[in-house]
């Protein structure tokens, strides 16, 4: 049976790489709905898609800043209406500003709750409020959000409300059938990552290449026997 997958933040990172790991293999995800902000590196991507498409598989894109929550609201709509249901769902954008207590603006505090938590409890809402039944929720924390670190108070405070919701998901969501998981990466060579550690040699720490192949075997069945709690992926 064909499944549609809905990956946020699909420009970079794990997010990209999550993206090509399912098109390019020749599976039951047939449809691609791909959120991200406009960017060289999200038209790279859309554009290596259209061009190279082994297994005929469809691709829509939304250009959305997931901090705009009526344009949010407006794109899940638009999902709503296209298609018939979303199986699969990777929560993955983020965003974040690392700074000390003292200086962390307030607006910045909340867009990174707009993008790193409520854009998810968004989406997952929306979706279901609509008759939406997902397959698999997964929701990407960091293990910033299990332990406080100095300078990431926003970042951390984000992705620790992440994986406690995701808890709530998990046993909300179980009575339709519906997994969720969550995972906590550690240090992963992405973008974001070089905004929290902008000194540290990215070729020696895990890459976003890996946490993608953890999704890919989240989503098959012997997934269902490792993501009872939150899923800590480090080297």
């Amino acid at each position: 049976m064909s499944k549609t997958i809905l990956i946020t933040g699909a420009s970079k990172g794990i997010g990209l790489e999550t993206c090509k790991r399912f098109f390019y293999e020749d599976n039951d995800v047939t449809s691609f709905i791909l959120l991200a902000r406009e960017s060289d590196s999200f038209n790279s991507l859309l554009n290596e898609l259209a061009e190279n498409n082994p297994f005929n598989k469809k691709v829509k894109h939304f250009f959305i800043d997931l901090a705009d929550r009526e344009l949010l609201l407006s794109v899940i709509n638009n999902i709503n209406i296209e298609y018939d249901n979303v199986d699969l769902l990777v929560n993955n954008a983020g965003y974040t500003k690392p700074e000390s207590i003292q200086q962390i603006a307030f607006e910045d505090f909340e867009r990174t709750m707009e993008v790193n938590l409520y854009a998810p409890f968004t989406i997952v809402q929306k979706m279901l409020q609509s008759g939406n039944k997902f397959d698999f929720i997964v929701n990407i924390a960091s293990t910033a959000g299990m332990n406080g670190r100095s300078g990431w108070l926003t970042y951390s405070a984000s992705k620790a409300a992440m994986i406690n919701m995701s808890e709530v998901m998990k046993a909300e969501l179980s009575i339709y059938g519906t997994r969720v998981a969550c995972i906590s990466p550690g240090r992963c060579a992405t973008d974001l990552r070089k905004t929290l550690a902008p000194d540290e040699d990215p070729t020696t720490i895990m890459q976003p290449e890996h946490v993608a192949g953890v999704i890919e075997m989240l989503f098959s069945d012997v997934g269902r026997f490792v993501d009872s709690q939150n899923l800590v992926v480090r080297l």
